[in-house]
């Protein structure tokens, strides 16, 4: 990672990438370093390549999926309240 960032920030954004927080670790390496979104996405995108080499056992599985069901769920809730009203 890069020098300037400091160690509580590099530990942030290794947590966020093996989490599969991309986002998140992209946000965190921008607010540090200064960079643009396209070279915090390319180093992010760098970096959780090299860790997924070295640490594959840190990434943890399934977060992304069981959140966007969730999002899903209530999202689907949302509409067919809206229509129900709608049609009432």
């Amino acid at each position: 990672m890069s020098a300037d960032i400091s160690p509580e920030v590099k530990t942030q954004i290794a947590d966020a990438i093996f989490a599969q927080r991309k986002i998140e670790a992209i946000k965190l390496y921008r607010d540090a370093s200064g960079q643009g979104l396209k070279e915090a996405k390319d180093f992010i995108e760098s970096l959780t390549t090299e860790l997924q080499e070295k640490s594959p056992e840190k990434f943890t599985s399934g977060s992304a999926s069981a959140s966007g069901c969730g999002s899903s769920a209530v999202l689907l809730i949302s509409v067919v309240g809206a229509i129900g009203y709608w049609i009432a």
